[in-house]
C-alpha cells in the first residue's frame, strides 16, 4: 500500500539560482500537490482534504539547483519502441537548451549500452539541426536496447563526460535501472539529477494513465481491426484474429476494440478465459459464427498463457517474462474446432504489433510527449532526482522511482474500460 513517505521526492540540495524562465513561465510553488485519487469513498470521504495521498506537482520552479551555463544534460531511450520517442527528445532538448540555456545536451546511443564505453557508441551531441524534424518520424534517432548496465560503470561514465543531468526514457525496467544509478550517485555523494520519463505502449506503468503512444496505438490498431472485420465478413464463416501488444495488461486490446466497435471477443491477460466446454471461448466463437456468419477476435499478446506451455522461456534482457505466442495457437484451435462442428471456416490471423509501435505519434500523444519532456527538464533543473514524471487526468507530477517499480498497472475488470468492452462485444463474462 502506497504511503505519504513513498511519494516524497528526493532533492540534491537548496535551490539558489534564479530561474531564467522568469519572463515566460507560470512557476509552481514547491508545496503544491496533486491528489492521487479523484474519487473518495467511505471513511476517506469524511477525512480532511489534506490527509489524502498526493503527488508533488510538476512544473518550473522560481529558483533552481543547477546553473544552466555550466550544466550538461543527457537523454537515453531504452526498451521497445513507442510512438512519440522523438517528440520527447526534441521537446526536452528545446526546453533545456533554449529556455534554460543549458550548455550541452547529449543523446546516449542505443539505450543503457551507450552509458558503458566498453560496449556502447559515443554520445551524439544534439543541436537544432539534429532535432529539427525528428518529431515527424517514428522510432528514436538515438536508437534503443534492452537491459541494464552496471551502475558503477554508468556513474563513472557520467563523471568522465561531465554529465550533470540524465533523463531515462523507458518503462519499468528502464526506471528500475535508473534507480540503481541514482543509488550509486547517492553512495558516492555526487550531486547529479536523474529523472525518468515513462514510455510504454502497453500503458502499464504505475502512476501514469495514459502513457504517450497509447492513443496512437489505439488509433492505428482500430484501423487494423476494421480491415480484419471486412475480411471476416467477406468470407464464408469468416473469422479474423488480431493480436495486439499487451504483455501483462490488456489496455491496447480493450481500448482498440472499443474505438473500432467491431470486435466480437477481446482476450486479455487479466482474464483467464476457458477454452473448452459449453462456457469456453471455442463454443462461444462457434455460436457467434453460426448466428452472424463471421466473428472478429482481438487478443493481447499476453492473453491465454494459462493454456500454453511457454517451456520455461525465462525473461528478456529487461527482465520481462517471455510468453508463448497466443495468436497462432488461437488460429489453429479455432479452425480445428469449427471444422469439427461442420463449419468450413476461413480463419485469418493478423499481427500488426511492430508496425503500430514504430509509427509517428498522433496529435494527442505529441501534446503529452511535450508536457512530459518539459516537466522532466523543470524537475531536473530544480535538483530533483530519482523520480519519474507521472500523469493522470490532465495533471503532471513527480513520482519517486521506487513507487513506480513496485508493480505494474493492470486493467480494472470492474472499471469502465472493461465494462465498455463487454457492452460492445457481448462476450461471456469469464
Amino acid at each position: 500500500m502506497t504511503t505519504r513517505a513513498d511519494l516524497e521526492v528526493t532533492t540534491l540540495g537548496p535551490c539558489t539560482v534564479d530561474s531564467p524562465l522568469r519572463a515566460r513561465a507560470a512557476f509552481v510553488d514547491e508545496g503544491t500537490r496533486v491528489l492521487c485519487d479523484v474519487e473518495v469513498r467511505g471513511e476517506a470521504a469524511d477525512a480532511p482534504r489534506g490527509d489524502a495521498l498526493s503527488y508533488e506537482k510538476a512544473g518550473p520552479r522560481e529558483r533552481i539547483f543547477f546553473e544552466p551555463a555550466r550544466t550538461t544534460a543527457a537523454i537515453v531511450t531504452c526498451g521497445g519502441l513507442s510512438p512519440g520517442l522523438n517528440n520527447v527528445i526534441r521537446s526536452a532538448y528545446h526546453e533545456l537548451r533554449h529556455n534554460y540555456g543549458v550548455a550541452r545536451v547529449l543523446g546516449i546511443r542505443h539505450g543503457y549500452r551507450g552509458l558503458n564505453p566498453g560496449v556502447g557508441e559515443a554520445p551524439l551531441e544534439l543541436d537544432d539541426a539534429t532535432v529539427d524534424r525528428i518529431h515527424q518520424q517514428g522510432g528514436t534517432i538515438l536508437g534503443s536496447s534492452r537491459g541494464p548496465q552496471e551502475p558503477g560503470v554508468v556513474v563513472d561514465f557520467l563523471e568522465e563526460r561531465g554529465i550533470d543531468v540524465l533523463f531515462t526514457v523507458g518503462g519499468d525496467g528502464t526506471q528500475r535501472g535508473a534507480h540503481g544509478i541514482a543509488d550509486e550517485l547517492r553512495r558516492r555523494g555526487l550531486r547529479k539529477a536523474l529523472v525518468g520519463i515513462p514510455k510504454t505502449i502497453d500503458n502499464d506503468i504505475l502512476h501514469v494513465f495514459p502513457s504517450f503512444g497509447y492513443a496512437t496505438a489505439l488509433e492505428i490498431a482500430a484501423q487494423v481491426i476494421r480491415g480484419a472485420h471486412v475480411e471476416a465478413t467477406g468470407a464464408l464463416h469468416g473469422v479474423s484474429i488480431v493480436k495486439l501488444m499487451g504483455r501483462d495488461a490488456g489496455f491496447i486490446a480493450a481500448g482498440a476494440a472499443v474505438v473500432s466497435g467491431e470486435a466480437d471477443f477481446v482476450l486479455v491477460p487479466e482474464v483467464a478465459f476457458p477454452l473448452e466446454g459449453e462456457d469456453g471461448f471455442l463454443a462461444a466463437l462457434e455460436r457467434r459464427v453460426r448466428d452472424q456468419g463471421h466473428a472478429l477476435v482481438v487478443v493481447a499478446e499476453g492473453a491465454g498463457q494459462h493454456l500454453l506451455d511457454a517451456g520455461g522461456a525465462g525473461t528478456d534482457a529487461s527482465g520481462n517474462a517471455l510468453h508463448a505466442d497466443v495468436g497462432p495457437f488461437l488460429r489453429q484451435v479455432a479452425a480445428a474446432h469449427l471444422a469439427e462442428r461442420g463449419l468450413a471456416a476461413n480463419v485469418r490471423y493478423v499481427d500488426p504489433s511492430y508496425t503500430i509501435r514504430s509509427l509517428p505519434a498522433n496529435a494527442w500523444d505529441r501534446v503529452l510527449c511535450d508536457r512530459m519532456a518539459r516537466a522532466a527538464a523543470h524537475a531536473a533543473m530544480a535538483g530533483k532526482t530519482d523520480l519519474m514524471i507521472g500523469y493522470r487526468l490532465g495533471s503532471v507530477f513527480h513520482v519517486p522511482i521506487p513507487a513506480v517499480v513496485a508493480g505494474k498497472a493492470r486493467m480494472d475488470l470492474g472499471g469502465e474500460l472493461w465494462s465498455a468492452v463487454l457492452a460492445h462485444t457481448r462476450q461471456p463474462i469469464w
